[in-house]
C-alpha cells in the first residue's frame, strides 16, 4: 500500500521495534509486568524523564489520557484544555464517561494554551454549584502541529499549581516536540513542572503502546488498580515493554521523530510555491496544515489519502511519519500541484 499523509498511525512498526518484540518472544515469563523487559523499560524511561518518574504501560493513547486523568480527579472536577484537544474532540466522550469530569474547551488560533487563556477559565472555585477546575491539559505537540517551549509549559504549570491544580500533557507526539525543540524529553516534562504525562509510542514507530507517567508518587500509588479496572493492563506486558525499551535505546525515539519532522518541513517547502495552496500553521513537528481549493481536495486524495481538518475553510492536515521518504514527499507535492491546476 502506498505510504500516505493521513496519519502517523498509518505507518507500520519500526524494524528495530519488531526485532525487539521477536527477541522477547522466547520461553515463559511472569505476566502483568512482573518481568525483566518491563523492569528494563521502566529504567529506560527514568533515564529520560528523571528518577521521580513513575511509568505504567498501557495499550493506547485514549486509555493513557483517560486513566491518567482519572487517577487525579473526581467527577465534580473539570479539565481546562484547548477546544482542539484530543480528549475534547477525538475520544468519543471517554473522559466524560469514565472520569465523570467536565471539559472546559478554550479557543486558540494555534491550538496552544497560555496562562492568560487558562486564567480566564478558572472560576467558581469553592462554589458548590459549579464544577471545580482541577487539571490543565495540553497536547505536545498540539493537534495543530504547534509546539510548547519549556518556558511555556513551566508558565502553565506554575499557574496551575498556584491554583491547586495539576498540569497534564497528552504526549502522543512528545518525541516530535522534543526533536523540534532540540531538548531532552525531561526538559518538556519533569523539568517543566508536568504532573501527569501520556507518553506516546504508537505514532513514533511502535506496534502499539503508550505509558502513563506520574511525577508525584501519590497518584502513582494506586494507579495499578486504576489501570486494571480501566481494562488497560496487558497480561503479556513484556511485548509492550520490549517496544519501549527499543524506542529508548540508541535514540530510536529521536531518530524517528527527527526524520518525520524533516519530511514535514520538506513537504511545507514543496507546497508553498503552488498557487492556491496556503500553509496555515508554522511547521514545528511532523504536521503540515494548509488550505487549497475545495474542488482539488478529492482529486489529491485519490492519489494520496489524507484528512480534511476544517471543511468550512478547505483546510487539510498532512502528517509525515518515521518511514516517510523524500520520494513520497516529492510525489505527493506533485499530486497536489496537479490537483490544484486541474480539478475535476
Amino acid at each position: 500500500m502506498t505510504r500516505g499523509f493521513a496519519s502517523d498511525n498509518n505507518a507500520g512498526a519500526h524494524p528495530e521495534v519488531v526485532e525487539a518484540v521477536a527477541r522477547a518472544n522466547t520461553g515463559h515469563t511472569r505476566a502483568y509486568g512482573d518481568d525483566p523487559w518491563t523492569a528494563s523499560a521502566v529504567a529506560r524511561l527514568r533515564e529520560h524523564l528523571g528518577e521521580r518518574a513513575e511509568p505504567f504501560f498501557v495499550f493506547g493513547g485514549t486509555g493513557a489520557n483517560v486513566l491518567g486523568l482519572q487517577a487525579v480527579m473526581r467527577p465534580h472536577e473539570a479539565v481546562i484544555c484547548s477546544e482542539f484537544a484530543h480528549i475534547n474532540v477525538d475520544e468519543c466522550g471517554a473522559p466524560e464517561r469514565y472520569v465523570g469530569c467536565k471539559l472546559l474547551g478554550i479557543a486558540s488560533a494555534d491550538g496552544k494554551l497560555t496562562p492568560e487563556l487558562v486564567r480566564a477559565r478558572i472560576s467558581g472555585v469553592g462554589i458548590e454549584h459549579h464544577v471545580q477546575p482541577r487539571v490543565v491539559s495540553v497536547s505536545q505537540s498540539t493537534e495543530y502541529g504547534t509546539v510548547y517551549a519549556p518556558d511555556e509549559l513551566r508558565a502553565l504549570a506554575d499557574l496551575a499549581h498556584a491554583h491547586g491544580m495539576l498540569l497534564h500533557v497528552d504526549g502522543a507526539r512528545l518525541a516530535n516536540a522534543a526533536a523540534s525543540l532540540g531538548v531532552p524529553l525531561r526538559a518538556i516534562t519533569a523539568d517543566a513542572g508536568v504532573d501527569v504525562l501520556s507518553f506516546g509510542g504508537t505514532k513514533n514507530g511502535l506496534l502499539g503502546g503508550e505509558a502513563v507517567v506520574f511525577f508525584d508518587p501519590a497518584p502513582a500509588r494506586n494507579f495499578r488498580f486504576v489501570r486494571k479496572q480501566g481494562m488497560q493492563l496487558a497480561s503479556k506486558m513484556r511485548f509492550v515493554a520490549a517496544q519501549f525499551e527499543a524506542l529508548l535505546t540508541d535514540e530510536l525515539w529521536l531518530r524517528s521523530a527527527r526524520h518525520a519532522n524533516a519530511m514535514a518541513r520538506r513537504l511545507e517547502a514543496a507546497v508553498r510555491g503552488i498557487p492556491g495552496v496556503r500553509v496555515t500553521q508554522p511547521v514545528a513537528a511532523n504536521a503540515v496544515f494548509a488550505t487549497l481549493p475545495a474542488e482539488a481536495i478529492p482529486v489529491a486524495q485519490d492519489a494520496f489519502f489524507f484528512y480534511v481538518w476544517d471543511e468550512r475553510r478547505s483546510e487539510v492536515r498532512w502528517m509525515a511519519s518515521w518511514d516517510t521518504t523524500a520520494e513520497d514527499v516529492d510525489q505527493f507535492a506533485a499530486a497536489i500541484a496537479r490537483a490544484v491546476a486541474s480539478p475535476r
